[in-house]
């Protein structure tokens, strides 16, 4: 849906750019996954610069605060970027609550075990699923429909 306006070339590209963020987040949750599946460790993804930089401890409440005052109460942005950036701050939010509980609730009651890797499995999939799936709707230039997420996105952005 393209209702306010057409986006440019360059309005896709920071659209898009900025579910680099929840992909970022999801990393940690994938490590199991990415590990039996595709031979890929996490500690060899944090040889990228990128990475070892966004997981310097207090960058990603920087990243959330400058995305949130710099981008998405900035009017002067495109309202097509401010909404895709509310959106990964969203999905963004929603693994730190996960992590949150798991950490403090799940975590000391099921340890380690193949439901924890099962649900771990499932936030990774699911994350990389609607990571991708809004990429895809930014850079065609469509605002990308997750429910209950975009629903809260479009409140954010007026």
């Amino acid at each position: 849906m393209t209702w306010r306006g057409s986006s440019t070339a360059q309005d896709r590209i920071f659209a898009s750019l900025v579910y680099l963020v929840p992909l970022l987040d999801v990393l940690p949750f994938g490590q199991s996954f990415m590990n039996e599946f595709l031979g890929i460790s996490l500690s060899s993804l944090l040889r990228f610069p990128l990475i070892q930089f966004y997981y310097i401890p207090f960058v990603p409440f920087i990243v959330f605060f400058a995305l949130f005052l710099l981008v998405v109460r900035n009017e002067g942005i495109a309202h097509f970027i401010r909404f895709n950036a509310m959106q990964a701050i969203l999905i963004s939010i929603v693994l730190s609550l996960i992590g949150i509980v798991w950490q403090y609730v799940l975590g000391p009651i099921l340890g380690v075990s193949l439901l924890t890797q099962t649900l771990f499995n499932t936030v990774f999939l699911g994350t990389i699923a609607a990571v991708g799936y809004s990429i895809v709707q930014s850079a065609l230039g469509r605002y990308a429909e997750i429910p209950t997420i975009s629903d809260a996105a479009y409140t954010q952005v007026r």
